[in-house]
């Protein structure tokens, strides 16, 4: 067998993920990154490396659609045995496709994940799928479609690697970009770059182009160059963190707030517990009931559980008969007003805030859709200026339990644009332009 180092065909910037891979310190790998990183080459030594070196493992690569196979993962695959100049020890077929390793049988599968009926129907002669590789994974529906398919694969087996390679969509509000910053500590995520690749293994072409395209575009080539997300400017909250909200902090909190949003047949219940530090302007949300298909009286006895002083819950007002039969429960509960800019204006308040923190594992399904809500476009590609009314069970909870302090907002922004009753900062700007006739300055007070 030919000697090959590693450094020869791993790039610099994948030498710790390799290091962890080694030391079977993740499961899951999302590698996101521009074009010309070398992620899918990566993952392409690393199976063919993680076969070879462990005679029960198999593996499965996939693409949403079949047909993108063989020009894509296939041959990844292929050039990673030939760089590592191992390629007499391997069958390749291409009908069907396939790659086979010549001592033991051990097999690497290729599916596409339009028919989801030939990967649960997988089988191996010899172990099991060790290896799961997604190739642009950002092309697959979302996390449901994902799970499905771990859950057909991954079995059998002590140890799992799944590898999740992807330029990063430009919408920060995409499931792929959403998902990378949930919470999970069987997760690596890595991101990469052509600018940590050896330059000779592009090419001087491959530099030209993305130079050309620096000049001249930056926004595109920060997204398919460096990988970057760079937003479609219809995310709805850039002010979102997700992060681990622990009890000794909730202990500490003392502006509780707590919302209620009915189901309506398929759609889920919510029910949400915050504490809003109004001088910080920040929110921290930790706790969340969302349920399809939950009664009146089961969610009543979640929330006298967690709610044990029965401390004011504010809750949909177009749902009088629940609010009357939580009422008959002992619940208290009052029923948010709500007029016809009532939504716009909750929205631009929680926008306002300087961040909105929430606790992924204690509330995923409010994490989910603050992380993915983004305003919808017309026939002809423009935004439209309403924001969305789907998905948003969560918010419409967090807008209600927070009802008093956006109305507030509402009340200030009325104010600020009414030109008879000028705030204090309106009316300094004004003496400014005055002075200065309209002229733009840097210092104004200093240059007079």
């Amino acid at each position: 067998m030919i000697k090959v180092k590693l450094s020869s065909v791993i790039a610099p910037s994948f030498h710790e993920v390799h290091r962890d891979l080694k030391n079977d310190g993740h499961t899951h790998y999302w590698l996101g990154g521009g074009r010309g990183s070398t992620k899918s080459s990566f993952v392409a030594i690393e199976i063919i490396l993680g076969i070879m070196s462990d005679p029960n493992a198999n593996a499965v690569a996939l693409r949403k659609v079949k047909d993108t196979l063989k020009d894509s993962v296939y041959e990844q695959l292929s050039w990673a045995i030939e760089k590592l100049g191992v390629d007499h020890y391997w069958h390749k077929s291409i009908s069907p496709l396939g790659l086979t390793y010549k001592p033991t049988g051990q097999k690497i599968i290729f599916r596409g994940a339009d028919n989801p009926k030939k990967i649960k129907s997988i089988k191996f002669s010899r172990g099991y799928c060790k290896f799961i590789w997604y190739e642009e994974v950002d092309e697959f529906v979302g996390m449901e479609e994902i799970r499905m398919i771990n859950q057909s694969l991954m079995r059998g087996g002590k140890k799992f690697t799944v590898f999740y390679s992807y330029n990063p969509p430009k919408s920060s509000n995409n499931w792929v970009n959403a998902e990378v910053v949930l919470t999970r500590e069987d997760r690596l995520f890595h991101h990469s770059n052509y600018l940590t690749v050896p330059r000779e293994w592009l090419g001087e072409q491959f530099i030209v182009e993305a130079e050309h395209l620096k000049e001249t575009k930056l926004n595109s080539y920060r997204h398919e160059y460096l990988g970057e997300v760079t937003g479609t400017g219809g995310e709805v909250f850039d002010n979102v963190k997700i992060r681990p909200i622990t009890d000794d902090e909730i202990k500490e909190f003392w502006n509780i707030k707590r919302g209620l949003d009915f189901g309506y047949a398929i759609d889920p219940l919510a029910y949400g517990v915050m504490h809003y530090d109004r001088k910080k302007k920040r929110l921290y949300i930790f706790h969340e009931l969302y349920k399809v298909g939950l009664s009146n009286r089961a969610a009543y006895n979640h929330i006298k559980e967690e709610n044990i002083d029965n401390d004011l819950i504010k809750a949909d007002s177009a749902e009088p008969k629940s609010i009357n039969e939580l009422r008959q429960y002992g619940l208290r509960i009052v029923g948010v007003k709500k007029g016809p800019d009532s939504v716009e204006y909750g929205i631009k308040f929680l926008q306002s805030l300087e961040e909105i923190i929430i606790d992924d594992t204690r509330c995923p399904h409010t994490a989910h859709e603050f992380l993915t809500y983004e305003l919808e476009k017309d026939a002809n590609g423009d935004f439209k200026a309403k924001f969305p009314d789907k998905n948003n069970h969560a918010i419409d909870m967090v807008r209600y339990a927070l009802n008093d302090e956006a109305m507030k907002f509402k009340e200030h922004k009325k104010k600020k644009s009414d030109p008879d009753n000028p705030t204090p900062e309106e009316r300094h700007e004004k003496m400014v332009k005055d002075m200065t006739g309209g002229t733009p300055q840097t210092n104004v007070f200093t240059q007079w």
